[in-house]
C-alpha cells in the first residue's frame, strides 16, 4: 500500500506561515493534483513529504508508516522537478539507470538493463537510450526526467510542474502519456501545477491550496460545479468565472443573502437586442469556439458566442442567465433553499 496521510501538517519560514494545519488523505493508486497560483504552498507540501523540508507541527504517513523524522533516502518516493535535474555528463541509459545503481539496491547489471530498457519505452525514449543528455530537446529531456522517478518503482511519486518549461504540443502530449503511465502502473501520484488544464484532464481529485491552506478536495466535476468560495471557483474554467454583484440583477431577482453572482460560459446566453443592456467590446475567434467579451452596467463579462451566431464588436446584446453559482459576503458558495435552483432564470435586458 502506498496512500499518504497528512495530519495537521504546517511549516514557517521566519514568519511567514507557508502551510497552516493541511490534512489530507490520498489512497493508493490515486493522481492527486494541487492548484494555486505562485506562493500557495504546493512546491513546499511536497518537499514536506520528501524530507526534504521538515514540518513544523503534525504528523505524515505513507504506506501506514509514519515518516515525518525519516530522512529522504528510508521515505520511498521519486521526486520529479521542474527543471530536468540531469546528470549532464551521462548518456540516457545512466541517468536512467543511476537510481539503481545505490549501493543499497545492489541489483544484478542484467536486472538494471532490463528495467531501464523497459521504463525507457514507456516513456518513448528507447530509441535514445546511449544519446548524451546534452544533445536531448526539452521534451526528451523531461521524458528522461520522469522516466527516472518511474525506474526503481517508489511507493510514492512527487512531481512538481514537470511539464511546465515544455511548449504546449509537448504539455499536451506528455499529460496524456503521463495519464496512460499512471493507470498502467497504478501509482500514487501527487503533482503540482498551476496549470487548470493539467488538473482537470489528469487528476483523480484536485485539491485547491490558498495561502498554505486547503481550501477544498475534491473530483474536477466538484471542484467545478461545487466550489467551496469564490477562490475556488476561480481556479477552474475557461473563459474564467465571471463574478458579478447582487445589485446587478436587482434585489428581487435573487435569493435572500446573496452577495455575488457567479456565471460561466455555459450559465448566460445571449441573445440579438438592438436595446439590450450589454455592449459587445471585443470578439475572440479560437477555433472551435468564440469568447465574447462584454461591458454592462460598469462589469465587464466573457461568454461564449452561441452556435451559428457571432455578435459583431460594438452591437448591443441582451443575457439571460442560468443556473448560475450564488455566494454570500464571505465568498462561500450558499446551498441554501433556493440558492442553488438551477431552473432560475435572470434576464438582463
Amino acid at each position: 500500500m502506498s496512500e499518504i496521510i497528512l495530519q495537521g501538517l504546517s511549516k514557517h519560514f521566519g514568519t511567514v506561515a507557508a502551510l497552516v494545519d493541511v490534512n489530507l488523505a490520498i489512497a493508493d493508486g490515486e493522481f492527486v493534483v494541487l492548484l494555486g497560483p505562485t506562493g500557495a504552498g504546493k512546491t513546499t507540501l511536497l518537499r514536506l513529504i520528501a524530507g526534504l523540508e521538515r514540518a513544523d507541527a503534525g504528523r505524515l504517513s505513507i504506506g501506514a508508516r509514519e515518516v515525518s523524522r525519516d530522512p529522504p533516502a528510508l521515505r520511498d518516493v521519486s521526486f520529479v522537478f521542474q527543471r530536468y535535474s540531469l546528470y549532464p555528463h551521462l548518456t540516457v541509459f545512466d541517468n536512467l539507470a543511476f537510481p539503481l545503481r545505490a549501493p543499497m539496491r545492489r541489483m544484478h547489471r542484467e536486472e538494471i538493463r532490463k528495467i531501464v530498457r523497459e521504463t525507457a519505452a514507456l516513456v518513448r525514449i528507447d530509441h535514445k537510450l546511449e544519446t548524451p543528455v546534452t544533445r536531448l530537446s526539452g521534451g526528451e529531456m523531461q521524458r528522461v526526467a520522469i522516466g527516472r522517478a518511474l525506474v526503481r518503482r517508489p511507493a510514492v511519486y512527487l512531481m512538481d510542474e514537470p511539464l511546465s518549461s515544455l511548449d504546449a504540443k509537448l504539455r499536451a502530449e506528455l499529460r496524456l502519456e503521463l495519464k496512460h503511465i499512471q493507470r498502467d502502473l497504478g501509482a500514487t501520484i501527487l503533482y503540482v501545477t498551476h496549470d487548470q488544464t493539467e488538473a482537470m484532464t489528469m487528476a483523480t481529485r484536485i485539491g485547491i491550496l490558498e495561502a498554505g491552506r486547503l481550501v477544498q478536495i475534491g473530483t474536477p466535476r466538484e471542484i467545478y460545479e461545487r466550489p467551496h468560495n469564490t477562490y475556488v471557483a476561480q481556479r477552474l474554467g475557461t473563459p474564467r468565472i465571471n463574478l458579478l454583484p447582487a445589485e446587478f440583477f436587482g434585489d428581487d431577482a435573487l435569493p435572500p443573502d446573496v452577495a455575488t453572482v457567479g456565471a460561466r460560459s455555459e450559465h448566460i446566453r445571449l441573445d440579438a437586442n438592438p436595446s439590450g443592456r450589454a455592449l459587445v467590446t471585443l470578439v475572440e475567434q479560437l477555433g472551435n469556439e468564440t469568447h465574447v467579451h462584454l461591458e454592462a452596467a460598469g462589469h465587464s463579462i466573457v461568454c461564449l458566442a452561441p452556435p451559428g451566431w457571432v455578435p459583431e464588436t460594438g452591437a448591443r446584446v441582451g443575457l439571460t442567465f442560468a443556473g448560475v453559482l450564488y455566494f454570500g459576503r464571505d465568498g462561500t458558495r450558499l446551498e441554501a433553499a433556493g440558492a442553488t435552483d438551477e431552473r432560475r432564470e435572470l434576464a438582463v435586458h
